[in-house]
């Protein structure tokens, strides 16, 4: 048995339904750099016994170790997008877990599409202040090497928040503990996939 399977064999409560109610498809966390796909969605697999993966991660992995900065600065965005679809396309046949995607994959009609199909999506949203907090000291943001780094987040937020918006949930990413925004996760999937059957009640017991 796999370490992720054991897990799920240990669930009980809100996670073990969403689980069943899951079948075979994954949850995938949409939304901008710098709201916490990464960590919300490792924590968020490690509760409901699921395998996490980070798409930009496997890209990196696709071309031989160059980081994302690197892949744009060679190839182009275009390049990168139209690897960023395979890779999630390919993930998504792959057993059921968590993904995090990257700030622009969800932008891409086809790539929504497969999601729709294979998955849950959930837009974690965050106000630009924050995400300009989070992301302001990191280099390994290639939208982001720009003169007026807010005024870039304020141009991509104009663009992307009407497409997150198709997501299947929104959970607000902000500066709270992480546990309290998967809590969070955890309750929106169970209202989405079992009916809201006494979320909210079994949520304020583990809180």
């Amino acid at each position: 048995m796999s370490e992720a399977a054991s897990e799920r064999s240990t669930l009980t409560g809100l996670e073990a339904a969403i689980v069943a109610a899951l079948a075979q498809r994954s949850v995938v966390l949409v939304g901008m750099m710098g709201v916490g796909k990464t960590t919300i969605g490792r924590r968020l697999a490690a509760r409901l016994g699921l395998p996490f993966t980070d798409a930009d991660h496997e890209i990196e992995i696709a071309h031989a170790g160059m980081t994302i900065s690197e892949i744009f600065a060679d190839h182009g965005e275009p390049y990168f997008r139209d690897g960023e679809a395979r890779v999630i396309a390919r993930l998504l046949e792959s057993a059921p877990g968590v993904l995090a995607t990257g700030g622009g994959a969800f932008m891409r009609e086809d790539t929504r599409d497969r999601i729709r199909a294979k998955a849950v999506s959930i837009w974690l949203r965050a106000d630009a202040d924050v995400i300009l907090r989070r992301v302001k000291r990191r280099a390994d943001r290639p939208l982001l090497q720009t003169e007026d780094p807010a005024a870039t987040i304020q141009r991509l937020i104009e663009a992307r928040y009407p497409v997150y918006e198709l997501a299947d949930l929104k959970v607000l990413s902000r500066d709270e503990p992480h546990e309290r925004v998967v809590d969070e996760c955890i309750a929106a999937l169970h209202d989405h996939l079992c009916h809201g059957d006494s979320a909210a009640s079994q949520l304020s017991k583990i809180q």
